[in-house]
């Protein structure tokens, strides 16, 4: 008898410590689920992680989209120029005078369209007034290229067509000018300029001259 309440006793113990160990398995089986449901929680966050990459896709569009616009505003300028001129000596009909002698001086008017390259087409009016012989007025219409050299350095050359008289040409010059340093101001630079028209004067009636003329014209530029 005592041996047999020593296997019940152990039979007993065996059974108890198995029901322990399932309750304690059942009881950690929720506690693993909470962790597997809430293991996402960093993919979530992973799908979310490429926001920074759509705002960086977006800035390249920025640019691109400015870059026309930059190359819109790279087109012609038009600018201009007023001033003066005085013819200092001129050759004609073999005789030479200076400006004591035969005092002139005429008053430039010009319109000047430039694009992106060094080149500028320039229109200019010259009104001059004559103060010796028949005290006449001229009107000479003066379309011409201009071309950059840089450092404030250009060359050109303009045709020359009087208006009422027959006289026509052309005149070689050379420019140069400084900027004007002030942002509200009209006039963007001040130049100085040689002059060399060339004119081939046919009157009806009369004896052709060719007159040439060194002159200088002083101005400033819009």
């Amino acid at each position: 008898m005592r041996g047999a309440s020593i296997v019940l006793a152990v039979l007993a113990t065996t059974l108890a410590g198995r029901a322990s160990r399932a309750q304690a398995q059942e009881s950690s089986a929720p506690q693993l689920q909470a962790q597997e449901i809430s293991a996402p929680q960093p993919q979530a966050q992973e799908i979310n992680a490429p926001q920074p990459q759509a705002q960086g896709s977006s800035a390249p569009q920025a640019q691109g989209s400015s870059a026309p616009q930059a190359q819109a505003k790279k087109g012609p300028t038009v600018g201009g120029h007023i001033g003066f001129v005085l013819p200092l000596v001129t050759h004609s009909g073999g005789q030479t005078t200076s400006l004591a002698d035969q005092f002139a001086v005429g008053f430039p008017v010009g319109i000047t369209v430039k694009g992106s390259g060094r080149t500028a087409f320039d229109l200019e009016f010259v009104p001059q007034y004559n103060a010796t012989g028949q005290r006449l007025t001229t009107l000479t219409v003066h379309p011409g290229l201009i071309y950059s050299l840089g450092h404030g350095f250009a060359v050109g050359g303009r045709l020359a067509f009087v208006v009422d008289n027959p006289t026509w040409g052309f005149t070689p010059l050379v420019n140069k000018s400084w900027p004007i340093k002030h942002n509200n101001s009209l006039f963007k630079a001040y130049f100085v300029e040689a002059d060399l028209p060339v004119r081939f004067n046919r009157p009806v009636g009369a004896p052709a001259t060719n007159p040439v003329t060194f002159a200088m014209h002083f101005g400033v530029a819009f």
